[in-house]
């Protein structure tokens, strides 16, 4: 399984405009925020299995501290502690801590966010009783939507549009 999802060609909107791309500040501080929900909303599955294992949380807050001008986006892609702690686990653990070293990416990258997304979908699914798991996944999925702010909205929904094949289909509500 790839640990990161991103396209082979960069999609402008989803670069800073920094960067040549037509992302702007306020977008991608809203898309941080997004992912890091979307890996929030599935971190108790890597939480009950490591109680004592802070490393995905901290992706997380990292994400939300980079959005308030806390910390620098150096500091706040520091996504392989989360990946690290991914190793250690399996099942809905592992996929939880992938969202959250995804969310901790967005950062640096903003086409991390799907990836969050991405995974946090597939740890709810996969932590749901064999015959829910297509339900459970898909009830995800459209909780996250319902997250979406309104300014980032269609990117995001396009953007899964564009992406769903490379992440495993997930993106069905």
């Amino acid at each position: 399984m790839a640990l990161v999802i991103l396209p082979a060609e960069r999609e402008p909107r989803l670069i800073t405009v920094r960067r040549g791309g037509t992302l702007l500040d306020a977008d991608h501080h809203l898309l941080a925020l997004w992912a890091a929900d979307c890996a929030e909303h599935v971190i108790h599955h890597f939480e009950h299995a490591r109680p004592d294992d802070d490393r995905p949380r901290r992706a997380i807050e990292a994400t939300r501290a980079w959005v308030r001008g806390e910390v620098r986006m150096s500091d706040a892609r520091n996504v392989a502690v989360a990946n690290a702690a991914a190793r250690e686990v399996s099942g809905a653990a592992r996929l939880a801590a992938l969202a959250a070293g995804q969310a901790g990416g967005v950062a640096h990258v903003a086409a991390h966010e799907l990836g969050a997304a991405a995974y946090a979908i597939r740890a709810a699914g996969e932590a749901a009783p064999a015959s829910e798991r297509d339900e459970a996944a898909r009830q995800e999925c459209c909780w996250q939507r319902g997250q979406l702010p309104d300014p980032i909205r269609d990117l995001v929904i396009d953007d899964q549009r564009q992406r769903n094949d490379i992440c495993w289909g997930v993106f069905v509500c």
